[in-house]
């Protein structure tokens, strides 16, 4: 690893000291949950996930669910109409194809509908402790363009630069730091670039903030 990635990550280590994000107690609830924050705020996912997952607990019983009533739970969240069916379709595929199991590849999770590397990567590490990729959402994708740590113009193209970079047994630590990071000062609007721990090694702040000031 070069200096500049491993000082970016000590120095948000050191920023964020309590930076586990939890999304469930097992693969079932994980799953959901990663399924529900797609394009929405990171604020209203963990808690109607909750919701939800307090009236549907297994595949089984959100298999069979009516959908008008999941989007009456989560109809805070944004594209609530969308994830209700691809939840209940999920679980279906889940009940009838893998005996009521999340599946534990990559290859068959990406099969689920609606289900793609970010989400598929979640699960594989937080339920299954498999680390086979860096899960890029938004922050992720951001905050890592704005480092200059990679140039990918995909999620998957800064998947790839960042898995390069950074050893394995960094790489979940790099979905979450770099969460916190987007969340709380790397923001995509008003980022806080003059209180950032990373402004000395940010592309960003030197080539567009310091030079728009």
């Amino acid at each position: 690893m070069n200096k500049k990635p491993a000082i970016i990550l000590e120095k948000l280590k050191s920023e964020y000291p309590d930076f586990k994000i939890e999304l469930g107690r097992n693969s079932f609830e994980i799953l959901v949950s990663t399924i529900l924050s797609a394009q929405a705020n990171d604020k209203q996912t963990i808690p109607m996930a909750k919701k939800l997952l307090r009236r549907y607990k297994k595949p089984e019983s959100l298999a069979i669910a009516d959908i008008c009533d999941i989007e009456h739970i989560i109809k805070s969240i944004g594209l609530y109409k969308t994830k209700a069916k691809r939840l209940v379709s999920v679980a279906k595929i889940i009940v009838e194809r893998h005996k009521g199991r999340v599946p534990r590849t990559m290859k068959e999770l990406l099969l689920l509908p609606g289900v793609g590397r970010k989400t598929a990567n979640i699960v594989l590490t937080k339920a299954f402790g498999k680390i086979e990729g860096i899960a890029v959402d938004t922050h992720v994708f951001r905050v890592s363009k704005r480092l200059g740590l990679s140039l990918g113009k995909t999620p998957f193209a800064v998947e790839k630069d960042l898995m390069k970079i950074y050893p394995k047994n960094a790489w979940s630590t790099i979905n979450e730091l770099f969460i916190m990071h987007g969340r709380n000062r790397c923001k995509a609007k008003r980022p806080g670039c003059e209180h950032c721990c990373l402004k000395q090694y940010c592309n960003y702040y030197k080539e567009v903030f310091r030079g728009a000031s």
